[in-house]
Formats: C-alpha cells, structure tokens, sequence
C-alpha cells in the first residue's frame, strides 16, 4: 500500500490567482468566450462551477480562459482551434466524483474525464465536442496494492508509469511494468482504457487488466469482474467474474468513469537480452513481416515488435534541415545517408527474447536463422553500444522509462505538431507493402515526410504514422488537418481503420465502423447516461 499526497496545483493549471481574482466560474473572457455546451446558459454554467467548488475547494475549480489554458495545449491539427474545455475540476477521491457527476447531470454540464491527459498525438485533454469541463483525475494519484506473489496492482488513474516503476524498486518488488513511449508522465490506467500497447511480452495493455471500479452516470460505483463479491481475493486475479464481461465497454467510451483498475505485472526475468535487425532497403517491408509473423504467432519471439522507418528514428534525435535543406523533400538518397551515418537500416526491427540462460539459447539460433534470411543484419547490445536508437529501445522493452520521443515534435520548427494515424491491418507482408505505398503518396502529396512505424502483434500490424508539422505555421497546420482527412478516409476505404484515434477524427473513424456499431453504442448511451454527461464524442458516441 502507498500514499502519495503530491500538491499538483502547479502542474494542473496556471493562472490560479488571475482565477480567483475573476471569480471562478464566470465562463471564459470576454475577449475570446469558449462556446457552452449546446443548450446550457452561463448561469448553468456558472451554477455548476459554484457546487463543484463546494466539493472540492475552489483552488481545485478552474474557470477562466487563462486558468483553462493549460487543459487547452494540443499538437494535433486544429486550425478551426474548436477542441477548447469551458473549464476544469479536479478531484481527490471517489466520493468527490460521485459527487461531481451528480451535480453535472443537475446542471446538465457535460465533463470531459482524463487521468494524466499526456496522449500526445491524439489530444492531450481537448474534448472531442465543445462546452465540456475537463474532469481531471491526477490528484487520484495512490498505488492502492502491489501484491508481489500473484504479480498484480491496483491503481488510481492518476498514478504515472514512473510512480508505479519508483514504487518497485524502492521497495524491492521483482516485477516489471510495461511503458508506452512517454510513460514517465503518462497513466496505465488512461493507456489501458485508450487501449495502448507497450515493448514487453506484457504488450497489449487491456489483456493484462484485471478488474475495474467505475463510476457510473448516475453517480452509483461499480465493480466489474470479481470485485463486485463480498470476502473475494481474486479482484485482481481473475478478468471474467460471471455474466457478459463488462471491462470492454468502460474503454475508448464515456459510459463511465474509471477511478480504480487492477493489472497484471510481469516478472521480472532471469536473462532479458534485446536484438535489432537492420534492414537496408524501403523495399524490405513484405521480407520483414513474413520473417516475423510467424515468431509472433509461436511466441518464439514473446514481446511487441517495433519495425521503426528510418525517418522515424532520426525524427526523434534530429532535425529535418540537419538531413535536408528546408523546403527540400527527404529523398531515399538522403534518407539512407544519415540513417548509414548514425547506424541505422531503412528499417530498425526492435525485438527481445526473456527467459533463462538455456531457453534463450535455445530459442536465439532459431530466430538468428529466420531473420538472417530475409536479408536483416541481427545485432545485439554487443555490437549497438553507444547507439541512441538501439538505448531507446532496449529501455522499452524491459519497462524502462525515457521522454525521447517527445523530440518528433521538434522535427519541422518549434511549433511541435504530431498527430498519430494508426491504422490495422493482418500481419501480412503484401498488406504492409501496399500501406506503405499509400502512406507515402498520400503524406508526400501533402508536403510532409513518411515518419512511420510497424508494431508487429501476434497475428496484427499496427501502422503507426506520426504526422509532423509545424504548429506554428498556420499553412502547415491546415495542410496536415486535410492530409490526415486523406489518410483516414483512403485507408478506410480499404478496410485499414484506426484502432485508436484523436479528439479531431472520433466521429470520421467511428462512421467507418458501420451504423449498426454507432447505433448499438448510442442505444447504451442514452439508456445509461440519458443526460449525455459523461464525455460526448468520445470514439465517436454522442448522446
């Protein structure tokens, strides 16, 4: 059991006095008013500002459009500057949530729920629809239990990775967690109910969850799986408790709000050794994919591979004028330049074997064979030590902790756009050759750079395309809005939809999934939210 008690006021917003001296909850400035929810007045507003400041003090309540800034930042392309929250509120405890979400459906004020909100490329905490108040849940911040013995934890949503990691090592836990790529400040429980993915075996982050407590529209607490029975110990133990499985519609949703989740932990393994295989052509796509796939699906290879471009990797430690001129377009002769100068393929394939001394030298010749075919150098730390790449990864894929992605941003200017596209497609290489393709002519007609990887499941690719552009550039930013219309609405016309996506495609993506799916939602929707308080238009369900 841990308590933490950290005073997050300076990281939860700024402009707190300027709000206090504006008197809190009189709506945004005059100057530059944040549009109210459809069909509530200011005095809706303001009423419902006044009673959550009831409930959670009034330094916890943020109203002002200075005071909001902070919940308003974005990198994804925004050039109607439409994804902006009325307000924010930030409760400590259950009881205040219960409490807030039953002054919401009195006033009828809808809140947009986030647990660290540090989703780079899809939103940080903009709300998808506008006149929401962000119900920011950091300062529900206690890891709750760690039980060393069946390797499970249960969190409050806003414990961060580096939380969980700290509280692990100080206390000598023998397991590992498993990180997304900005995980020092971002939530497993938000990246669980994103449906994230990680580096290790324990990859895929909503298999590895295991019993939720939610809150639910009406304010009542629910407890999924085991948890709901009184004297069990197997909350954490055991995913199915009995009837229809209930975790599934508490994510990518706003049927309710998650205040404690239980996961599974991965022991921490006698021998951990990373490889990188080095690819040196565009044209390696299919040989790769094939290569893998069935590594993936034997468990041969165990762990989530990453298959990172060339432009990838050195968007992530370079600049683009460092490779090619500004205004030039980043051609493949460039490109395999600074990718050969800085030990790099055009393709980096990142993958690891866990295990003993005598499993992982059974298993590594098999994989060293298979890889070595399709034409990849296999290497390991022996020969990559020192190489920033090859660091960033092996960190990943044991559960360490590292920001350097956060240096995409910086790729075209100051201005730090990025949004993620991430489409899904069966592990097949043919389907990976003609996405490719299609990323390329589409992003390359745009003006931007195919800055892409491969997360390789077992039986499932993930094409994650970081769209980069300047925020700052006004031109930039309305061509990356039409570019990443392109790409969702191409990719879908082929059968490649977003697995997960961004505040500024919910409702496009969602309409790819078919009006039966919309409806089916809708229908849940209003039966148990019939107020529609809980974050309408998240994945594209309103009320």
């Amino acid at each position: 059991m841990s308590g933490f008690s950290i005073d997050r006021r300076g990281l939860l917003g700024t402009g707190l006095g300027a709000s206090l001296a504006a008197g809190l909850g009189t709506g945004a400035s005059a100057a530059n008013p944040a549009p109210l929810a459809p069909g509530r007045t200011k005095a809706d507003f303001a009423g419902a500002m006044k009673a959550f400041r009831g409930v959670v003090g009034a330094e916890w309540v943020f109203g002002d459009e200075e005071a909001v800034a902070p919940w308003s930042k974005t990198y994804i392309p925004d050039p109607a500057h439409q994804y902006k929250p009325v307000g924010a509120v930030c409760p400590q405890s259950v009881e205040e949530v219960q409490e807030i979400v039953r002054i919401a459906n009195t006033y009828k004020q809808p809140l947009w729920t986030v647990s660290t909100g540090k989703n780079m490329g899809y939103g940080m905490t903009a709300p998808a629809t506008p006149g929401q108040v962000v119900l920011d849940l950091k300062r529900m911040n206690r890891i709750l239990e760690v039980d060393a013995d069946l390797g499970t934890c249960l969190l409050e949503p806003g414990v961060t990775y580096q939380q969980l990691k700290d509280y692990l090592e100080e206390n000598k836990i023998p397991l590992w967690i498993d990180v997304p790529t900005v995980g020092p400040i971002a939530s497993p429980v938000g990246n669980t109910l994103d449906r994230g993915v990680g580096y290790t075996p324990y990859g895929e982050h909503f298999m590895f969850q295991c019993g939720m407590e939610v809150c639910l529209p009406d304010g009542r607490l629910m407890r999924t799986g085991m948890g709901s029975i009184k004297g069990s110990t197997a909350w954490q133990a055991f995913k199915w408790g009995y009837g229809p499985y209930l975790d599934g519609l508490f994510t990518q949703s706003n049927f309710g709000i998650v205040t404690k989740m239980g996961l599974w932990l991965m022991p921490k393994p006698p021998v951990y050794k990373p490889f990188m295989v080095r690819h040196a052509n565009m044209e390696d796509v299919p040989k790769i994919i094939e290569a893998m796939r069935p590594l993936r699906v034997s468990n041969l290879v165990a762990n989530c591979n990453l298959m990172m471009s060339a432009s990838y990797q050195l968007a992530m430690f370079k600049r683009r004028n460092e490779i090619v001129p500004d205004g030039a377009p980043l051609d493949e002769a460039s490109l395999k330049k600074a990718a050969t100068a800085n030990g790099l393929g055009m393709w980096n394939t990142y993958f690891a074997l866990y295990g003993t001394e005598q499993t992982v030298a059974g298993v590594e010749p098999i994989i060293r064979a298979t890889l070595t075919a399709s034409g990849g150098e296999v290497l390991t730390a022996a020969e990559m030590e020192g190489n920033p790449w090859f660091h960033h990864h092996q960190t990943l894929m044991q559960g360490g902790l590292n920001l350097d992605e956060v240096g995409l941003l910086r790729w075209r200017g100051a201005g730090g756009g990025l949004a993620w596209f991430a489409p899904v497609a069966a592990a097949r290489g043919v389907e990976a050759e003609r996405q490719t393709a299609l990323a390329k002519e589409i992003v390359e007609k745009h003006g931007f750079d195919y800055t892409a990887a491969y997360a390789i499941g077992w039986r499932d690719l993930h094409h994650i395309i970081a769209l980069l552009f300047d925020k700052a550039d006004p031109a930039q930013e309305q061509k990356a809005d039409a570019c990443y219309r392109e790409l969702v609405t191409r990719f879908g016309a082929q059968g490649w939809a977003s697995y997960r996506t961004g505040v500024n495609s919910m409702d496009l993506v969602a309409q790819q999934y078919g009006e039966v799916n919309r409806d089916f939602n809708r229908t849940l929707k209003r039966a148990i939210d019939p107020n529609g308080i809980l974050s309408p238009g998240k994945s594209g369900i309103h009320p």
